[in-house]
């Protein structure tokens, strides 16, 4: 579906309104061409969501999801051919593309890609064409994608020690990473025995960043808005030696 707003003169932005304030970010409904006039600015994020909506197969809360990750990650990280595991449809990947052009291509690697995943893709590449054929989807288990050195990988919410078997190929690979963990399992993910103190979860995240640290590399914790999930914390990370981390 064609942009309804390309080419129209550029209205003036809205002041203390980001796409969290519009409505409910954490709702799993599908976004629609219902919910077209809910992205009717000029900003980067609404045409993005215009593009979703045409393809109607996304809930909206990946939307929200995808878009403040790969944000934050482009704020830090750039270049560098881009890794999406556990991906599912691939929407951070392509995010991640349209917010640096110096990455070339992305991978988006999943066990079970949504059939639904190449609507997605042919929206995007009519709203940017420049994204066209330069991301690859791929069904494969984890082991069988190799990491390289300068790629930057992308877990948004890889469940439970999904995220730790990621953490372990980006510091075998001296790759960097963006993730944000989700479904943490006492019983699969190693709490430090912080747990007598903090929650699980964020003594799983704790040792996380611990490890990466101890790794060699530079670390930088955030939060995406809790309105778009609970599971909120953002691990970002690089090795620690010159020319291989952030921007």
């Amino acid at each position: 579906m064609p942009d309804p707003l390309a080419g129209r003169p550029r209205a003036l932005p809205r002041v203390n309104e980001g796409p969290e304030r519009r409505f409910d970010p954490h709702s799993r409904s599908l976004l629609t061409v219902r919910d077209l006039p809910r992205f009717s600015g000029y900003s980067l994020f609404d045409r993005i969501g215009r593009a979703v909506c045409s393809a109607e197969c996304l809930p909206r809360k990946e939307l929200f999801e995808s878009w403040e990750v790969a944000r934050r990650a482009r704020r830090k990280l750039r270049g560098g051919r881009v890794l999406d595991l556990a991906g599912g449809h691939g929407l951070t990947a392509r995010l991640a593309l349209v917010l640096d052009a110096t990455s070339e291509i992305a991978v988006v690697v999943d066990r079970r890609i949504p059939k639904s995943a190449q609507s997605l893709a042919d929206a995007l590449d009519e709203s940017f064409p420049r994204l066209s054929g330069r991301v690859e989807l791929r069904e494969a288990d984890l082991d069988a994608v190799e990491v390289a050195r300068g790629d930057l990988v992308l877990a948004v919410h890889a469940c439970g020690a999904l995220t730790d078997a990621v953490i372990d190929r980006v510091v075998g690979a001296g790759a960097r990473l963006a993730a944000l963990p989700c479904c943490h399992d006492a019983s699969t993910c190693d709490t430090g025995g912080l747990d007598a103190w903090l929650d699980v979860g964020t003594a799983i995240d704790a040792v996380r960043a611990t490890r990466l640290r101890a790794s060699g590399f530079a670390v930088k914790l955030e939060r995406i808005p809790a309105a778009i999930t609970p599971k909120n914390r953002l691990i970002l990370a690089w090795p620690d030696s010159p020319g291989l981390g952030a921007a």
